[in-house]
């Protein structure tokens, strides 16, 4: 039986080389520049959903909204989040990310170093680059198919000038 007929075997060596490039290539930051887990909650859910008022991300959160409140003006005296006024309803203020905050959570959910990974890249021919990506990419078609949570979201953008509203 020739080395791809052997799934199992194949799967084995995917999780060794899996691991080297883990060890290889991961993320090796001091740590005051992690997120704590509940910034990075109220962050990641402010990205997906778009703009809200606090009382809605706490109640998204299930927090309170007394605790959600103090991580909002931590995370709005480092720049990552600002009020806005609700172009909708005037009376409503809703919590936005600043782009410095888009870049930080997405920087925090990086799992290689972009650095290291480019380098290494670059080491590769063209055409071994592209077959690469192209497995990945049919690999996460997969696996997505029974995943439980989609493994590519896809945040919510809206212009920084004119935040949307979504529904709570």
């Amino acid at each position: 039986m020739g080395a791809m007929n052997d799934v199992p075997g194949a799967a084995a060596e995917f999780e060794q080389l899996f691991r080297a490039v883990y060890l290889g290539l991961h993320r090796r930051d001091e740590k005051q520049t992690a997120l704590t887990g509940a910034s990075r909650a109220v962050l990641t859910h402010l990205c997906f959903t778009g703009p809200l008022t606090i009382g809605e991300a706490a109640q998204h959160l299930d927090r309170s909204q007394s605790v959600v409140s103090d991580i909002v003006s931590q995370l709005e005296l480092k720049g990552l989040l600002e009020r806005r006024t609700d172009p909708a309803d005037r009376r409503r203020t809703l919590v936005w990310l600043t782009p410095e905050g888009l870049d930080r959570l997405r920087r925090d959910e990086q799992v290689l170093s972009e650095r290291l990974l480019t380098d290494a890249l670059q080491q590769l021919p063209a055409d071994e680059r592209s077959s690469l990506l192209s497995s990945l990419r049919a690999l996460v078609a997969v696996v997505s198919q029974t995943a439980a949570v989609p493994l590519l979201p896809t945040p919510h953008h809206p212009h920084p000038a004119t935040p949307e509203r979504t529904p709570s």
